[in-house]
């Protein structure tokens, strides 16, 4: 068993996937951090001070000012803020993975499109193109 689980785990496909998983969880981070600590403090100040990753609704009776004390205080919170930075986070991770798969796709060979087959004058049924004669309905090719 141990031994199939060796092999396994060293086919080509798994080891792609685990270092393909590695390289988008630090990609992630970076695109975290890139919103939280670079897009979103001018964004926030172009809107007036506001600081995205502390707004939130209280749902507790404790009147608190900050995300982090409602945290500590264990008060019942939707921080949407946090909500809104994960949402672009999203985007902004799906747009350079779009960027990334478009241009992977232009470097691929692009294949050529199947010829399209010979098609019999009289019966109209799909002949090999070297044919002379309709295996279908036997007239003559030119």
């Amino acid at each position: 068993m141990m031994e199939e689980f060796k092999k396994f785990v060293m086919r080509g496909n798994v080891m792609d996937l685990a270092v393909g998983v590695i390289i988008g969880g630090a990609f992630g981070k970076i695109v975290s951090s890139f919103v939280s600590d670079v897009l979103m403090p001018p964004l926030g100040l172009l809107m007036g001070n506001v600081d995205f990753s502390n707004l939130f609704i209280n749902l507790g009776k404790v009147p608190v000012k900050t995300l982090a004390e409602a945290k500590t205080a264990n008060v019942p919170v939707i921080a949407y803020g946090q909500f809104i930075n994960a949402c672009i986070d999203f985007l902004i991770l799906a747009f350079a993975v779009f960027l990334m798969v478009q241009q992977i796709n232009k470097m691929m060979p692009k294949e050529e499109p199947a010829p399209e087959p010979r098609k019999c004058p009289y019966c109209k049924s799909e002949i090999d193109a070297e044919a002379t004669r309709c295996p279908h309905c036997t007239s003559e090719l030119n």
